[in-house]
């Protein structure tokens, strides 16, 4: 707010109207409210913010408030959706709402604010994947405020002051924005003779315009015109002003008008896994430096964008179960495996340049070698430390890193591990230094650098040792039955006590999210379901399907019983008959009931020393280390999960009068023999359950939750929203500019076989295929029938299909994604390869990088052809942009002295070899 010094306290008195004008509808009981910085407005406390009243006017709700404020007055505000207690709702999106009334206004006059609600996708290029990187060097606008022209215009009598508004990033430079429309004012309709806007920041164009009251109502549009004389006009509808016939009074109207309306912004993207990179210089694994070749490559091929799997430190068991990357040690490290040791230092001894020449041919093989790898840079890494420790240790640039990352329980100089603390320091440094390197280099080659943000971590790791408060340990997170696995998944971390969270704000997500910013535009929110819901399973459970969600409502033995089901032991412990066991056990039941069951009434029970997943396991080992089992161990255990499962209902551990409804609880025997009226009742609150009762509280939830993320950095956020989908998901990830992700193979509606690119919507990231499923190739070649109903209902094909998935068929299925409405196409570099037969050697299934029904999968996959030689490769680059030239996806434009260097680089190279 101005200085009140610098006014007499007569004028300081002076006051004008304010009004706030917005469409909107909204449902019964809801309301429109709008607070902001200044106390007339509820110093941004919503429950003192100021209530909108609305009136319908044609086919629009418009809400509206007035209010007296000062002369020159000031303030920020944002509108909220609220209801009779003025609890929050919803509110809009983007960035705070700035207003200063401008000088020429004088007590009496009114200001009427012409707004429109900002909605989650008109916020999305205001990220630093877009503001920072794509269009960063679209723009050198000198911010030209044009307030200065009032002091030259007069408002007569019977004339309007308007300020016309409008949000446009995309603007190369060279180019202006214009309004143009039916007034004279605004050239009529002529761009020649249109208002020009002035640049202001963030994206913004304004001017003021006096315009008569008799060229009301106005129609008008927005468009840019660039210095070669073309001009772009917006699409849409043409925009209307209207005012009322009131000639009492001079009027201003301050119209923020949005965005301006233009084909949406498309992109596309490769997706690789660290470790899967392979270049001349690595060390039998992708490393954070050779991110730059995979930038140079991106950028040739018309990619903007690079995505890659979790890249945090997962040393928890020192073996290859921990090439896992969703599983991470430290949310705050990073890994170690990606370091470069060649650049530790520039005066490496003879003797390590020796190390590093062998390393380098003995761990280049077909795939990831975990455990060696990891051994040999730390060795290496080691004896470089131990030579320039001090030098290191003593230097700035390292203090600073170490005052901004340090644990004091742990770095004291007296401490006991002192030296062996400190190299994982310089080791965390380095990879610091090397992926920021990578990180700068693909933001100035105007390429997006995607992170990948895990949903869990390590019950063994620092985050749970030094916020035990913050995870349910006895708990375990998982996914229900779905597309990646038929009996669930058991991820094994622990679950997370939200409200323990919510109590600083979120503050360990809000640190993990600021920490990402720091080197990646973007991030994929790994299993964003899990902030609506999450999947919990008890810490014994070995598999995915006996769980529940949490947060959810359950079902209460009061509502149970009011609905006739008393019999809760029969419903809630394993079913398990005589015919049960003959059937899975043959002629050893009898062994395997006296092993690991009691007889109960007239069925069996699991004995105490084996009545979860785990106990079975361990017994079920035992046995087979003393030969006692008919079969092979890993039948008996699963036969055994099997009948554990065999159950109707779940009894809550803590809240013993509460129940959860199995998944699939129709597929067991034990609901199969229950009688008729129970099925009824159980099936319709099964249905209740997990498709209606919970949807308002999961709603609620991701609305605590997912804000605190988005709001903690200015990265692009995209949900991985795959999987059982409750319907409140994707109306919230809309409303909070939330990009979901379409696989072809797993389409959203219930009704498809297959997903249809061509009818996926904006706010979405479509693929082939993913990290958590087989590629294209493999895919292709795994189910005959498949590839005829493919090839008949996508391909619009009667012919017999091929066998495997040739370079002509990967480039149209690859071809459907680019011309998608998504806003990115990003694809598996395997899935691009299969463009080209030279690269199609190797068999498909070697390709997979995970398998989500295996829990201890070696996550190894190495692409079996070095970055070097991709960017020498120019027809496959040829043919990817060809793919992308036409379909008004955007791409990287190479200037002529980055173009210069690329090709002196592939030169330096080819000499080299």
């Amino acid at each position: 707010m101005a200085s009140q010094g610098l006014f007499s306290a007569a004028k300081s008195m002076k006051s004008v109207k304010l009004k706030f004008r917005i469409p909107y509808y909204t449902e019964w009981g809801q309301s429109l409210l709008v607070c902001g910085s200044e106390p007339t407005l509820g110093s941004w406390n919503v429950k003192k913010g100021l209530l909108l009243s609305p009136v319908h006017q044609d086919d629009q709700l418009i809400w509206t408030a007035t209010i007296s404020v000062p002369c020159q007055f000031s303030c920020g505000y944002r509108y909220y959706v609220v209801d009779d207690a003025k609890n929050v709702l919803r509110w809009e999106m983007g960035n705070e709402r700035r207003l200063s009334i401008p000088h020429l206004l004088s007590e009496g006059h009114t200001l009427e604010l012409r707004d429109l609600w900002q909605t989650g996708a008109d916020a999305l290029l205001f990220r630093s994947a877009f503001k920072d990187v794509i269009f960063c060097k679209n723009s050198t606008f000198n911010i030209d405020r044009p307030e200065a022209i009032l002091h030259d215009e007069l408002v007569q009598q019977g004339s309007i002051l308007v300020l016309f508004k409008i949000c446009c990033p995309n603007v190369q430079e060279g180019t202006s924005v214009y309004v143009i429309g039916s007034s004279t004012k605004l050239g009529n309709w002529k761009v020649q003779d249109g208002l020009k806007l002035h640049y202001t920041g963030k994206y913004i164009w304004e001017a003021y315009c006096v315009i008569p009251r008799g060229d009301f109502p106005i129609r008008y549009k927005y468009c840019k015109c660039g210095k070669n004389g073309c001009f772009s006009l917006e699409v849409g509808s043409t925009r209307e002003l209207s005012v009322n016939s009131s000639k009492s009074q001079s009027q201003y109207i301050f119209l923020s008008d949005g965005m301006l309306r233009e084909m949406p912004w498309r992109g596309c993207g490769v997706a690789v896994a660290m470790f899967s990179v392979r270049s001349e210089d690595d060390i039998g694994v992708g490393e954070f430096l050779d991110l730059k070749l995979l930038v140079d490559w991106a950028v040739e091929s018309g990619f903007h964008l690079v995505q890659l799997l979790p890249i945090n430190d997962t040393s928890v068991h020192r073996m290859w179960w921990d090439s896992y990357p969703y599983s991470s040690l430290s949310v705050f490290a990073l890994h170690p495996l990606y370091l470069r040791v060649q650049a530790l230092s520039k005066n490496l001894p003879e003797d390590v340049k020796s190390e590093i020449r062998n390393a380098k041919e003995r761990l280049d093989g077909k795939d990831v070698d975990y455990e060696a790898t990891m051994a040999t840079k730390l060795s290496i890494a080691k004896k470089v430390f131990m030579q320039e420790k001090d030098l290191i240790l003593n230097s700035s640039s390292f203090h600073k890193f170490f005052s901004e990352n340090e644990l004091e329980k742990l770095v004291s100089k007296d401490a006991l591990h002192y030296d062996t603390i400190c190299f994982h320091y310089y080791i965390q440094f380095h990879l610091h230094l090397q992926l920021s390197e990578a990180a700068e280099y693909a933001r100035a080659k105007g390429v997006v650098l995607k992170g990948d943000l895990p949903i869990g971590v390590d019950r063994n790791s620092v985050d749970t040792w030094v916020y035990p408060t913050l995870f349910r340990m006895n708990t375990s997170t998982g996914a229900p039955p779905d597309y990646f696995a038929k009996n669930g998944q058991n991820w094994g971390f622990p679950t997370y006590n939200w409200e323990e969270m919510s109590k600083d704000n979120y503050g360990w997500w809000r640190a993990r999210l600021t920490q990402m910013g720091k080197y990646f535009t973007a991030y994929r929110i790994d299993h964003i379901l899990g902030f609506f819901r999450i999947w919990e399973l008890p810490d014994n459970a070995m598999t995915g399907l006996i769980g529940k969600f949490r947060p959810s409502i359950p079902l209460s033995q009061e509502e149970l019983e009011r609905e006739g089901i008393w019999d809760f032991d029969r419903l809630t412990r394993p079913y398990v008959r005589k015919e049960f066991l003959q059937e899975n056990f043959g002629d050893s039941w009898i062994l395997i009931a006296a092993n690991f069951f009691k007889e109960y009434l007239d069925r069996y029970e699991f004995k105490e020393e084996c009545n979860t997943e785990k106990k079975i396991a361990a017994k079920v080992h035992s046995c087979a280390e003393k030969s006692l089992l008919p079969e092979s161990e890993d039948k008996i255990r699963c036969d055994l999960f099997d009948l554990l499962k065999n159950i109707v209902l779940i009894r809550d551990l803590e809240h013993d009068k509460s129940f959860y409804p199995r998944f699939n609880l129709e597929d067991t025997s034990s609901f199969r023999d229950l009688d008729d009226h129970s099925k009824n009742v159980l099936k319709r609150l099964y249905y209740d359950y997990y498709f209606h009762r919970q949807d308002k509280l999961w709603r609620q939830n991701a609305l605590k939750t997912l804000p605190a993320l988005l709001n903690s950095s200015d990265m692009l956020a995209c949900g991985e929203d795959l999987g059982l989908i409750p319907a409140c998901v994707h109306p919230v990830m809309q409303e909070l500019g939330l990009i979901g992700l379409r696989i072809q193979r797993m389409p959203s509606e219930p009704d498809l076989e297959f997903g249809i690119p061509s009818q996926y919507s904006y706010m979405t990231v479509c693929a082939p295929s993913c990290h958590d499923c087989s590629t294209l190739r493999a895919w292709w070649e795994e189910d005959e029938e498949r590839r005829h109903r493919f090839s008949k209902s996508v391909i619009g094909s009667d012919d017999l299909p091929p066998s495997q998935c040739v370079p002509e068929l990967a480039h149209l299925i690859i071809r459907q994604h680019i011309e998608s409405p998504s806003m990115w196409a990003i694809f598996p570099l395997q899935d691009l390869l299969a463009l080209k037969e030279e690269y199609m050697t190797r068999p498909a299934t070697e390709e997979t990088i995970n398998d989500p029904t295996n829990p201890k999968h070696y996550w190894r996959y190495r692409v079996h052809v070095t970055m070097e030689s991709l960017i020498k490769d120019k027809e496959l680059k040829t043919t990817i942009k060809d793919l992308i030239q036409g379909t008004g996806r955007s791409y990287p434009h190479i200037g002529e002295a980055e173009r210069q260097l690329s090709q002196e680089t592939a030169a330096l190279a080819l000499g080299k070899q």
